[in-house]
């Protein structure tokens, strides 16, 4: 199933979101996005990207573990870069940036960045903007750098299946996400696919995926 949200409609969609994003975040995307973070293996000193930073529940996460590398941080939406804003504010260390920007041009030189991250984003993407971006992703990590994507993706359990029928009668409900699988893509685009996980959190299912440039 393709996506169903126009691109220029998503950042409309997530600063209506961004004021309770929090809540679900943490009742259905914890266990996946603690996950990401473990598979990164972040050491102190790298250079990291995390597109779609959202309110920042990764994004703190990972400033706590490279408190002297590089650590940017990029979202379309005002209304969850405000959020994010303050999370990171609790910090005693500054060595962040957040700002507005696509996955569709990273605004990066080439082979900047160690890790690059992306949580819930390409579930929102048409299936025909997938290859532009991980192009872009491709282009700006190093060699043998490491690319962490978490999405939702098919349900595998009981109860995993009412998020799809939920996005079939309102594709904005839940953020505009649907059920994507990424691992065939990436190798496409010449990435090594070290691992693929399945998580299920209030029956919402995610794929946390790590692969390699």
């Amino acid at each position: 199933m393709d996506a169903k949200v126009p691109q220029d409609e998503i950042p409309g969609v997530y600063d209506s979101l961004s004021k309770t994003y929090d809540i679900w975040g943490k009742l259905a995307e914890t266990r996946a996005r603690d996950r990401a973070i473990e598979l990164a293996d972040i050491k102190d000193g790298q250079n990291i990207l995390e597109v779609a930073v959202g309110t920042g529940l990764g994004f703190y996460e990972i400033v706590q573990r490279n408190p002297n590398g590089t650590n940017i941080g990029v979202d379309i939406s005002r209304g969850m870069l405000q959020k994010a804003e303050k999370r990171l504010g609790k910090l005693t260390v500054t060595n962040y940036e957040l700002k507005i920007g696509n996955a569709f041009n990273l605004e990066a030189e080439d082979e900047r960045f160690d890790l690059v991250v992306n949580n819930y984003m390409f579930d929102l993407m048409a299936f025909d903007d997938m290859d532009t971006i991980l192009e872009e992703f491709k282009r700006v990590l190093k060699k043998g750098g490491k690319l962490i994507l978490v999405n939702m993706t098919a349900g595998e359990s009981f109860g995993s299946g009412i998020y799809s029928l939920i996005y079939r009668i309102s594709p904005k409900l839940f953020g505009g996400c649907r059920s994507v699988q990424l691992s065939d893509k990436l190798e496409n685009h010449g990435f090594e696919v070290i691992s693929r996980e399945y998580y299920q959190q209030l029956w919402f299912p995610s794929e946390v995926i790590l692969a390699l440039k």
